[in-house]
């Protein structure tokens, strides 16, 4: 059903990138699943590298957080299986790397709850918080991390 509906929309969920530092990317426990904040990577290169409002425009931060929750659920499937395992996606939480007076992160972070919407419909709904941060880690543009509920 959601593994069908990424074909159908020709989207492929990448391998979960390798972690940067001391930490695994998802941990499950009972029937939840709470990954590790992804960013914007692609076959092993970081994508959008820069602050919002500064560099990176708001269509690049837009594009940036959807390669972040396609990690994130790259890092779902393989606690999991198979996305079709998913019964929910609870909770998004997105940090984008903002210039001083950058207000526009929840438009941003638009790019990650609008393809899980796309992608789970109803399932897709999520509470979410947009945070503007003064850095990310390696320089991203935006980290997206998520809590799923699965069957």
């Amino acid at each position: 059903m959601f593994e069908a509906k990424l074909k159908e929309m020709g989207i492929e969920i990448p391998r979960a990138p390798k972690p940067v530092a001391a930490y695994v990317p998802a941990v499950r426990i009972d029937n939840y699943v709470y990954t590790s904040g992804q960013l914007s990577f692609v076959n092993g290169e970081l994508q959008y590298k820069g602050k919002l409002g500064e560099g990176i425009t708001d269509e690049e931060g837009y594009q940036a957080a959807k390669i972040c929750a396609l990690n994130c659920l790259s890092a779902v499937r393989g606690m999991v299986g198979s996305l079709d395992n998913i019964e929910r996606i609870v909770k998004v939480t997105g940090f984008v790397n903002s210039a001083p007076g950058f207000t526009k992160q929840p438009g941003v972070i638009n790019g990650a709850s609008e393809l899980l919407g796309e992608i789970f419909g109803e399932a897709g709904q999520h509470a979410r918080s947009a945070v503007g941060v003064s850095e990310l880690p390696l320089g991203a543009c935006c980290e997206v991390e998520m809590i799923v509920k699965v069957k």
